[in-house]
């Protein structure tokens, strides 16, 4: 048996020595990919960049589906087919193209799509978040291919649009039915494997049923004046003391290990009211965002929201006749103004995360950290379809987004080989 096992991993230890030899190639299609200018906002510029995922995935013998999801802006999903695709299990590897915005005045030491290494470090924009994941998976199913192995289960790579602006390409993904028996979203982890937070945005709108002029005001507030009106301005703010109330009950009452106390957040972020200065503020919206814990979904968090603004509600004899609106999430920061990422727990039992655990260990000899993200990624959005995943990728949240984004080299390396020693391992797994 172990003669047997050792002949099946030979093939692998080969390709996991060239990752190393052919850094340099591996470093070439990072600087690639960066050179393709996907911010978002803008967005709608993935186009290009797109297209040559799709036809490097095709050149390794993939089944390539391409649609747009917004007018320039295509998901790409390859399918490799298994060997022996009904008896071993199935793996998606996923990750966003588009990369943080650039202002025109952020001091970058040179022009942000135009990557150089200097010191073991690339730098451009979107090489920690996340294209340095996007190359390093590319360069392993390059390698498998090169070297002739075909899995015995199926291998999907996804690359998807609008993350960086909640336009959720993953989750176009899933309801196009993609699945598998786990998911890897290759974003920034530190090389950590982690699970997340949700977040989703809201509006809470305060609104009179008529509009009064400010000469009223005085009836409104004096004992006998006889008119029950309110500036909805001043009944937002009473909404608003009921959200900090209810933020502090979070924090003493909940908590997930890896967080601090008071992670689970409501972010007044945008308030909007009023239309004229002779008018009593007739409507007042309020933006907000909701940060939740990764045992919690989207769902039960709203419902707690509007059931304690209810409560604030009831006890206001004018926001009783008009309770506040809400409407939560959308699709698009761009279009809607509005977003969701689902939370995501990963079972650091499930046999998925076992071997990738065992992938990085091999590769580092050290135990691997299994935590929780201080951000959000589309991570969620598996765990939203019913489909195990975690998150591992290169890269670190002090470099995503930041001027002058930088990668270790050596880091890109030593992901590539860990997801090489992964999606070899998972797709000799039986089911």
């Amino acid at each position: 048996m172990e003669g047997r096992l050792s002949s099946v991993k030979e093939p692998l230890q080969r390709l996991l020595s060239q990752v190393e030899a052919r850094q340099d190639e591996l470093v070439a299609l990072l600087e690639r990919l960066v050179r393709f200018k996907t911010p978002a906002p803008p967005a709608r510029n993935t186009e290009e960049a797109q297209r040559f995922i799709a036809s490097f995935l095709q050149e390794k013998d993939f089944e390539v589906h391409m649609w747009d999801v917004y007018p320039g802006d295509p998901n790409v999903v390859g399918i490799r087919k298994g060997a022996a695709s009904d008896q071993y299990k199935s793996l998606i590897l996923n990750g966003h193209i588009d990369v943080a915005e650039v202002s025109d005045d952020e001091p970058w030491e040179q022009d942000p799509f135009i990557p150089f290494v200097r010191d073991g470090v690339i730098v451009g924009r979107g090489v920690s978040d996340m294209k340095g994941g996007l190359a390093g998976a590319l360069f392993a199913i390059q390698l498998l291919h090169e070297a002739g192995i075909r899995l015995p289960g199926d291998l999907t790579f996804q690359s998807v649009i609008g993350e960086e602006v909640g336009e959720a390409g993953t989750l176009e993904c899933c309801k196009r039915g993609f699945t598998a028996d786990f998911a890897v979203v290759v974003d920034t982890s530190d090389l950590h494997i982690q699970g997340q937070g949700g977040v989703i945005t809201g509006w809470i709108t305060v609104k009179s049923r008529q509009t009064f002029h400010d000469a009223t005001r005085k009836r409104m507030i004096h004992a006998g004046g006889g008119l029950l009106g309110a500036s909805a301005i001043e009944k937002m703010m009473k909404v608003q003391q009921g959200l900090q109330e209810l933020e502090r009950h979070w924090a003493v009452m909940k908590s997930y290990p890896g967080y601090a106390p008071g992670t689970n957040t409501i972010n007044p972020a945008v308030i909007e009211g009023g239309r004229h200065a002779a008018f009593i503020a007739d409507e007042c919206r309020l933006w907000i965002t909701v940060h939740f814990y990764p045992n919690e979904t989207y769902e039960q968090v709203t419902r707690e929201i509007e059931e304690h603004i209810g409560y604030v509600a009831s006890a206001d004899l004018w926001l009783r006749e008009n309770p506040p609106q809400f409407e939560w999430g959308g699709s698009s920061m761009i279009e809607d103004r509005g977003e969701i990422f689902p939370s995501l727990e990963v079972d650091p039992d499930h046999p998925g995360t076992r071997a990738l655990i065992h992938a990085h260990e091999e590769i580092f000899k050290e135990q691997a950290v299994v935590d929780v993200s201080p951000t959000v990624t589309d991570g969620g959005w598996f765990g939203d379809a019913g489909i195990p995943a975690a998150i591992y990728g290169p890269g670190n949240l002090s470099n995503a987004h930041a001027v002058n984004e930088g990668l270790s080299v050596e880091q890109l390396i030593q992901f590539t080989k860990v997801i090489l020693q992964f999606i070899y391992d998972w797709g000799h797994t039986r089911k």
